[in-house]
């Protein structure tokens, strides 16, 4: 075939896929079906051509469309991965994770009732064999959610339930490929039958092999990548490589799920890139790979609606009844899905509450498209699977794709604004006459500002302002006549717009460099979960998220754990440098957010908001302010370090910012300022790196720190710090509980708790203990203490504050004011002390 003319075709598809998408926005459908519509009709058209005797002059080009080197091995090793490693790059992971269970559990389980529904009901509407079935039943279930998805953004749809979409698609994917694969050998072994359970069994290898080889292939990607640091355009080659390496690699090497590789290895990146490479290369590298992934999506749609016509040259009537019985049972396992599952996971808490309208547009938004055509073809094009089969699954996947894009795509606007999706709530409404209001008063004094400025001509000024007066007063008044909305329903508005500026602050620091890479995913999925907390419960909601921000996370415990029992300080000392960079850029965001509330939301919601909402961000600073306190006292010294480190990128970020506007001005040449770039960025790697947390060290000053242990010497400091166990703890959580049994003495590292006894309440801070009167007793305790902030505790066994105290006569004293403090006489605890143990207390210990 002629390289020109092939060169020629594949580069007016290029044309025909940058036509699609304004097409699709000026009808109003979804991209995906206008790229699907265009390829039928090039390959129809490209078979007419071919076979009319009208005119042999567009023969050439039809053989050449028709002849393109079109293979299921093309979409699935070079569209495919591409599609899904962008999707994976361009996720906020530490969000998905937050929804793990409801994206896993749809994902695994929708394919499998999918692929179980169709498989089954062909079975029973036809003579083909079982295999057959379920096969055809895979290729159907996987999903295409773009059209639901930006139909929803466009809609203002709660960001959870889009994110829950796209994170159950991406594993979709993957678990229909590997469910194709297990059926497709089946059905070319001829097995009519097959074992399920031998099938099922076999799932967890293929993902798990799969996982492995793509976090395998994505670690040795970024070491590699790091180690090119200075190199973007060789950083971007290495993560061009990587999806197909790793796909290859568990495919052919070691029998796994190229898929899941892909998707592991994104995931991978997707965690450990930012931290690794520099924030421009990484944020250079996520824009190519969102131009491949277009590219690569849109060929694959085109290319796929090409191979429709010949899949349907030898379609039967009775294959229509098929068709149906393939598009009804798809259906219904969607909709058990939507209706039975996705409720019970919200009764478990382990899903968010879904409204109706939006679960019936995810079912009738559920369209098929490249991924089911490929998998179609690949049936198509093996030898060993007999031609009837091949006919049946060619025309099933093939009708039923065109059933969800022509028939539900075109009508799924149709069906969102039947819903009343499209609509805003009468509280957005309202709100947004209201902002309108307040945007046109603002307007109208700049302006005013603007033709006394230029000296405009006084009655062309007066002429415009008659005008814009008018529809000023009008929006005054639909604004007054909509005024009543609910403080609480302000206050949830107010929190709303205040978490989503403190969102873009954060991206203006992360672009300005004042808040690092490896911190801006987490501080964005902070400000994420405020915004979805005040929108689903209001101030509640916020403030939930708002202590979750700074509370200690499990994996902090586990690292806190690794570090006690076994010696492993690494990961605890990465985490706790993590915490305290995290805190100080809260608080540097933290104290921008009020000019916002005074400047914008006082002026739309009012005085009393605008108050109540600064009394909440004040609340915020303190809670951030008591932790940062906290990891100051565990670790002096470590704060002040990051707080140069800041300053010094701040002072390289005002450096780069005077040597741009130079060359801007022509003050200096190109040459020149190459060189002062270079030597900035040579700095700017040097300030990047964050300086070393030796958690060992800061151990010993933290206990040389408590007056208690003040007159101990070196040695005895340094015994009593290894014996000392670290805990962490929340606020809320219960340290030690009424009535069990005292083993233990806490002493507050930072933090505070409140201790209730006899109906009493005592609070305590840094540098007290608790925990010390039951054991000098010899009872049970009496007393319930509960953390009050983000705390660190110092737990010491019995027998060693027992050694301790007949040591230390500060110890003594601090024991003898709380037992005061308390109502205890201090002698009568020390002779407690001293006096053998009666047989029942022994048994209650």
């Amino acid at each position: 075939m002629d390289i020109v003319l092939v060169t020629t075709v594949i580069a007016s598809l290029f044309l025909v896929i940058g036509a699609a998408e304004p097409l699709a926005a000026r009808l109003k459908l979804p991209y995906s079906v206008i790229l699907a519509v265009l390829g039928v009709l090039i390959g129809a058209g490209a078979i007419f051509f071919l076979r009319t005797e009208l005119t042999d002059a567009l023969n050439p080009v039809a053989e050449a469309i028709l002849g393109l080197p079109i293979r299921s091995n093309v979409f699935l090793y070079v569209f495919l991965p591409t599609l899904l490693f962008q999707a994976t790059l361009g996720m906020n992971l530490r969000r998905m994770l937050d929804d793990w269970v409801p994206i896993l559990v749809l994902a695994v389980v929708a394919v499998v009732v999918a692929t179980l529904s169709v498989g089954y009901a062909l079975s029973w509407a036809s003579a083909l064999p079982l295999a057959a079935c379920l096969l055809i039943g895979a290729i159907v279930s996987t999903t295409d959610p773009s059209a639901v998805v930006t139909i929803f953004r466009s809609i203002s749809a709660p960001r959870r339930l889009a994110r829950i979409i796209e994170g159950e698609s991406l594993l979709n994917d993957a678990a229909a490929i590997a469910l194709f694969g297990l059926f497709m050998g089946f059905v070319m072994l001829g097995l009519p039958d097959p074992d399920l359970g031998e099938a099922l069994a076999r799932f967890p290898v293929l993902i798990g092999g799969g996982a492995l080889m793509g976090w395998l292939a994505a670690r040795v990607a970024v070491w590699i990548m790091a180690l090119f640091s200075r190199h973007e355009l060789a950083q971007i080659s290495i993560s061009v490589a990587l999806p197909y390496l790793a796909y290859i690699g568990a495919e052919q090497s070691i029998g796994a799920s190229g898929v899941i590789a892909v998707v592991a290895a994104g995931l991978t990146l997707n965690l450990t890139g930012p931290g690794r490479l520099p924030p421009q290369a990484w944020a250079n590298l996520r824009e190519i790979w969102d131009v491949l992934a277009h590219w690569a999506g849109a060929l694959i749609f085109v290319l796929a609606a090409l191979l429709i016509p010949r899949l349907l040259e030898e379609v039967r009537v009775e294959d229509f009844v098929l068709v149906g019985v393939v598009i009804l049972a798809a259906i219904a396992a969607r909709a058990v899905i939507l209706f039975g599952l996705l409720p019970l996971l919200t009764l478990l808490k382990l899903s968010p509450a879904v409204e109706r309208p939006y679960r019936v547009a995810i079912l009738w938004g559920g369209l098929r498209g490249a991924v089911t055509l490929a998998l179609a073809l690949a049936v198509t094009e093996s030898f060993r699977v007999p031609d009837d089969i091949q006919r049946v699954v060619g025309i099933l996947a093939t009708g039923f794709t065109l059933f969800t894009l022509i028939v539900q795509g075109t009508t799924l606007r149709l069906v969102i604004a039947w819903l009343g999706l499209d609509r805003l709530s009468p509280i957005d409404e309202a709100l947004s006459r209201q902002v309108v209001a307040v945007a046109l008063q603002t307007v109208r004094e700049d302006v005013a500002r603007t033709t006394e400025n230029y000296e405009l001509s006084h009655d062309t000024v007066r002429s415009e302002a008659k005008r814009f007066g008018e529809r000023l007063d009008a929006a005054v008044k639909s604004a007054e006549a909509s005024a009543d909305i609910l403080d609480r329903d302000r206050v949830t508005l107010g929190l709303i717009a205040l978490a989503g500026h403190e969102r873009d602050t954060i991206l203006a620091r992360v672009r300005e460099r004042t808040i690092s890479s490896r911190m801006a995913e987490q501080v964005l999925s902070d400000a994420d979960r405020l915004i979805e907390g005040a929108r689903s419960q209001g101030r509640s909601g916020y403030n939930r998220a708002a202590r979750r921000s700074v509370a200690y996370g499990r994996a902090f415990r586990v690292g806190a754990v690794l570090n006690g029992r076994l010696g492993l300080s690494g990961p605890l000392a990465r985490m706790t440098a993590d915490r305290f960079e995290l805190l100080l850029s809260q608080r540097l965001i933290l104290r921008d957010l009020g000019a916002f509330i005074d400047g914008r939301i006082r002026r739309i919601h009012g005085r009393r908001v605008a108050e109540l909402l600064h009394e909440l961000l004040a609340r915020r600073i303190e809670m951030v302010e008591t932790a940062l306190e906290g990891l100051r006292l565990q670790y002096p010294g470590y704060a002040e370090e990051l707080e140069r480190r800041f300053i010094r990128r701040t002072a390289l970020r005002l450096e780069e910012r005077e040597y741009t506007a130079m060359r801007e001005d022509g003050l200096i040449g190109a040459e020149v300022y190459t060189a002062l770039m270079q030597d900035l960025d040579a700095r700017r790697a040097a300030a990047e790196e964050r300086p070393h947390l030796d958690i060992a060290l800061q151990r010993a000053e933290l206990v040389r720190q408590f007056p208690l242990f003040a007159e101990l010497d070196d040695v005895r400091l340094k015994r009593l710090g290894r014996a000392l166990e670290t805990r962490y703890v929340n606020a809320g959580d219960v340290i030690i509980r009424k009535d069990s049994v005292a083993r233990s003495v806490f002493f507050i590292a930072s933090g505070a708790v409140e201790l209730e006894s006899a109906g009493q309440t005592w609070r305590l801070g840094r540098g007290e203990m608790f925990g010390q009167v039951a054991i000098l007793m010899k009872k049970a305790r009496r007393a319930e203490v509960r953390a009050i902030a983000p705390s660190t505790m110092l737990v010491l066994d019995e027998a060693r504050f027992r050694r301790l105290l007949d040591r230390s006569q500060a110890l003594q004293d601090a024991v003898r004011a709380s037992a005061e403090k308390r109502g205890i006489e201090p002698d009568h605890l020390f002779e407690e002390s001293r006096a053998p143990r009666p047989a029942q207390d022994r048994a209650t210990a």
